[in-house]
């Protein structure tokens, strides 16, 4: 899998809600450039895990879902003298 890539807009509001978290809880000012490499690094070193996570939190819910289909069916099943 390729790295995880931004679009222009999405990079800019990205860096800006870092640019904001840093000025509001650390007290710090990000500049432009520093909040675009930080970004750069959250994505590289770190980006494979939330998009892991994603990937797991989505198997879940369609296993959940498909399950939920597997329940539906059985309750469908007309009661016969074989009961499985």
């Amino acid at each position: 899998m390729a790295g995880i890539k931004f679009s222009q807009e999405e990079q800019v509001l990205l860096v800006r809600k870092l640019q904001l978290y840093f000025r509001e809880e650390l007290d710090a000012e990000l500049a432009q450039f520093d909040g675009q490499f930080l970004l750069d690094f959250i994505s590289e070193e770190m980006g494979a895990y939330f998009y892991n996570r994603g990937l797991y939190d989505a198997q879940a819910l369609f296993q959940s879902k498909i399950d939920a289909v597997g329940e539906a069916v059985y309750e469908l099943e007309i009661p016969t003298e074989f009961m499985r």
